[in-house]
């Protein structure tokens, strides 16, 4: 087997919990994912624009976006490769398509992911698409992680305690370029360990768990990636640029073990042993999504974690 990650890559993620690689999406796979939510986002505007809720807007993809956001037209959860973490409806929207599937399926990701996992490689369902505007330009009340700065968090504490022994890695992909100023992700390097969370602005670490001193920003270019342990403590930096920071956080884990939130579809992105498993349409994909919308409508809530306001650490 290649190995697409040198030593000294593997021992750095084993020892401080992330790596940084440029050039993981190929720049034709990066502008078909641009487009793909440039048509997706004419499709929202045109019929808020028709109910009235929106002004007409000959700009481009990031006028609309800021545009709509601040008329109150939430264009997040349509846009989102995710059902939301709250009440779910028979027709709560969301997005799955063929450019977004590639990027999941990409090759050259899936052998970094392979390096670090093995072969045998699952899609897991915790994944969600960032798209946050210019700092100055979100409303006082705002605290939706996928819009705004992300608070001090580790992605194993934010799912059910099922997966805790997965073996697992999260992939933060970059679409355009980020930096210190658009508001690039950060993280504290060590061996990871899990700390209590709390309620805060969202689900983060406890207070007096972290030295944010040490906090490290993994700046990277559109692309590229940044790949970490599922105990890696990170957030991300405020956008202070006049322009959308744009990236997806996706995840994966050896197929067949528990992906810590059940009630959503998992598949699998390739295998070794058994390539005729492997998901190849991006259809079927949609369809997984669509029959679990389905399911859960109506039903009650499921916590998408495990931590409550009354924990001894949040006291």
């Amino acid at each position: 087997m290649t190995l697409f990650l040198s030593d000294t890559q593997k021992d750095q993620f084993e020892q401080v919990g992330f790596l940084v690689v440029e050039d993981v999406l190929p720049p034709g796979l990066l502008d078909r994912i641009r487009a793909e939510y440039a048509t997706l986002l004419d499709a929202l505007y045109a019929r808020w624009q028709a109910e009235g809720r929106v002004p007409p807007c000959d700009g481009g993809f990031q006028d609309k976006l800021l545009t709509s956001y601040a008329a109150g037209c939430d264009w997040f959860q349509p846009m989102d490769i995710s059902l939301p973490g709250d009440a779910i409806a028979a027709d709560t929207p969301f997005h799955f398509g063929p450019a977004v599937f590639d990027m999941v399926t990409c090759p050259r990701l899936l052998d970094l992911v392979e390096d670090l996992i093995g072969p045998e490689i699952a899609s897991n369902p915790i994944q969600h698409v960032r798209l946050k505007p210019p700092a100055t330009d979100l409303r006082g009340d705002e605290i939706r992680a996928h819009i705004t700065a992300t608070d001090w968090h580790q992605d194993r504490a934010v799912a059910h305690e099922e997966g805790d022994a997965t073996r697992m890695v999260t992939v933060w992909l970059a679409i355009t370029d980020a930096t210190v100023e658009n508001g690039c992700l950060q993280v504290i390097p060590g061996k990871p360990r899990m700390c209590p969370h709390c309620p805060k602005r969202q689900t983060a670490i406890a207070d007096g768990f972290l030295d944010e001193e040490a906090a490290l920003p993994l700046p990277v270019k559109a692309g590229g990636a940044v790949i970490f342990h599922p105990l890696t403590p990170h957030a991300s930096l405020v956008n202070r640029s006049d322009a959308f920071r744009w990236s997806f956080d996706i995840r994966y884990n050896v197929t067949g073990q528990p992906t810590g939130r059940a009630h959503f579809p998992d598949f699998v992105a390739r295998s070794r042993a058994a390539p005729d498993t492997e998901l190849r349409d991006w259809r079927a994909w949609r369809a997984m999504w669509e029959a679990a919308r389905a399911r859960l409508a109506g039903q009650p809530h499921i916590p998408i974690h495990r931590w409550q306001a009354d924990s001894p650490a949040c006291a």
